[in-house]
C-alpha cells in the first residue's frame, strides 16, 4: 500500500515522504494513529500545493533575511562601557549586549544565539561580528565598543 507520511516516522521515512508499506502496517499503524494517510490521487494533489506553498514562504524568508544582512553591513552598533587602562573593559560584551544593542539602535530583534562570537568582547574598538540570519544567509555588524564618559 501506498501511503503520504504526515510525521515522521523512524525507520520508515519524513514527514511529506509518499512510501509503500505492507498494507497491515498501513491499515493498523500508521493510519489510526494518524502518521499517514492513503496516496490516493487528491492527497497527492494536496501534498505537492503543500510543497510549493511551503517552498514559496522558504523563499520569501531567504530574501528578507538577505535584505536584513545587507542593512545589518552598512550600519555600525555603538556600544558604550566602562573601561580601564589600555583599553581593558571591565566585564566583557557578549552576544547578549550586542542583540539588545542591535534591537536599541535599528529597530530590528535578532535572537542572541544568532550572533556568532568566537569570544566575548573585552577591548575597546570596532569589531566585526557575523550574524547568522538564515542557514545560508550569513551577514557581518560593526560593532563599535566606546568608553563610557
Amino acid at each position: 500500500m501506498i501511503v503520504i507520511l504526515k510525521k515522521d516516522v523512524k525507520g520508515t521515512g519524513k514527514a511529506g515522504d509518499v512510501i509503500k508499506v505492507s498494507p497491515g502496517y498501513a491499515r493498523n499503524m500508521l493510519i489510526p494513529r494518524g502518521l499517514a494517510v492513503e496516496a490516493t490521487e487528491g492527497n497527492v494533489r494536496n501534498l505537492e500545493k503543500q510543497k510549493k506553498l511551503q517552498a514559496e514562504k522558504q523563499a520569501e524568508e531567504k530574501a528578507a533575511a538577505q535584505a536584513l544582512a545587507d542593512k545589518l553591513s552598512k550600519e555600525t552598533i555603538l556600544i558604550k562601557t566602562k573601561a580601564g587602562e589600555g583599553g581593558r573593559l571591565f566585564g566583557s560584551i557578549t552576544n547578549k549586549d550586542i542583540s539588545e544593542a542591535i534591537e536599541k539602535q535599528m529597530n530590528v530583534k535578532i535572537d542572541r544565539r544568532k550572533i556568532v562570537l568566537d569570544s566575548p568582547i573585552k577591548e575597546l574598538g570596532i569589531v566585526q561580528v557575523e550574524v547568522k540570519l538564515y542557514p545560508e544567509v550569513t551577514g557581518r555588524v560593526k560593532v563599535d565598543v566606546k568608553e563610557e564618559a
